[in-house]
């Protein structure tokens, strides 16, 4: 995935929530092969840029960006004194000047393994677009690495600004009480399991929803986004938790076990039916809710504490 770089002043971040995507996006024509400064390395890096969204996940308007670095060996360097910007190019318009150059602000992902940045970004169009990476550690001279990437028109997922899809979630009370067969964490906090998406849509309260499978999770992150988020959860306590997993499992010989997709080879987790519903790509997944029913933020994969705190506060 991608990365840019460029010329503009470097702004702050903004915060974690956002605007509904735009009702039509235009699509940039496509670049030409041969655009300058975007086909060929000026030299070999020594860390490699990862945008980790999950395809289909950057569209038209604004965005939330988030990317790691990775070294020679492949393994991770992102960390708190890497300083990381990044300079965003519509290269189907204009390879040389970049639309925006934001600095991304560091979250730890697993605390002291690996780290990740997040930057609030705009996209004007669909299309091709290239990042360019600038990054340096404490006083170093930065390196600048260029990656291109693609911007989607529209996203599946349910956008900021848009109605939360009124899902009937399992709830304790659904089971007996019996944690263990809704939910694969093996700390559980049991107020995330007391109410139903539905029920808190219905009951106006504003509310944090975690897409997050601590055993069964793909990208390794849902264990250590959901535990953050329950680190953070006591805090808000007239603020509704709710943590789903993402996909269809059975309680079988004592735990929860995945009911495999058989029709793909080889055999795939199923996407549960509120997974569908708010259309996620990957997991974990956090979002925010207001008291009025309407999604207020959306966070993929790592979320920083200062982001988490923020969305809540504005809908208390």
């Amino acid at each position: 995935m991608g990365s840019c770089g460029g010329a503009a002043s470097p702004t702050p971040s903004p915060g974690p929530t956002g605007t509904p995507e735009p009702a039509a996006c235009v699509a940039a024509p496509a670049p030409p092969a041969d655009l300058e400064g975007w086909t060929i390395a000026p030299a070999e890096p020594t860390v490699f840029p990862v945008i980790v969204n999950s395809g289909g996940s950057l569209t038209c308007g604004p965005s939330r960006l988030l990317f790691t670095f990775l070294d020679g060996e492949n393994l991770p360097v992102g960390r708190p004194d890497r300083s990381a910007s990044v300079a965003l190019f519509n290269l189907g318009r204009d390879g040389a000047t970049p639309t925006q150059t934001v600095n991304g602000t560091f979250a730890w992902g697993i605390e002291n393994e690996r780290g990740f940045y997040v930057a609030a970004v705009t996209f004007p169009e669909a299309g091709e677009w290239g990042a360019e990476f600038a990054t340096a550690v404490n006083d170093a001279a930065a390196e600048k690495i260029r990656v291109r990437f693609e911007v989607k028109a529209s996203s599946p997922v349910v956008q900021v600004g848009e109605p939360a899809p009124t899902t009937d979630t399992p709830t304790a009370a659904s089971v007996g009480g019996d944690l263990a067969r809704i939910s694969t964490d093996t700390d559980p906090d049991p107020a995330f399991y007391e109410t139903s998406v539905k029920d808190a849509i219905a009951a106006h309260e504003p509310f944090v929803l975690v897409f997050a499978t601590p055993k069964f999770c793909a990208s390794a992150q849902c264990g250590p986004t959901l535990d953050r988020v329950k680190s953070i959860a006591a805090a808000y306590p007239d603020v509704t938790f709710i943590n789903v997993e993402p996909y269809v499992l059975e309680f079988r010989d004592g735990s929860l076990q995945p009911v495999l997709d058989t029709s793909i080879d080889p055999p795939t987790l199923t996407p549960a039916g509120p997974t569908v519903a708010w259309g996620l790509l990957s997991e974990p997944w956090v979002f925010v809710v207001d008291g009025a029913g309407f999604v207020t933020g959306s966070f993929e994969g790592v979320i920083a504490d200062s982001e988490l705190r923020a969305a809540i506060d504005a809908v208390r």
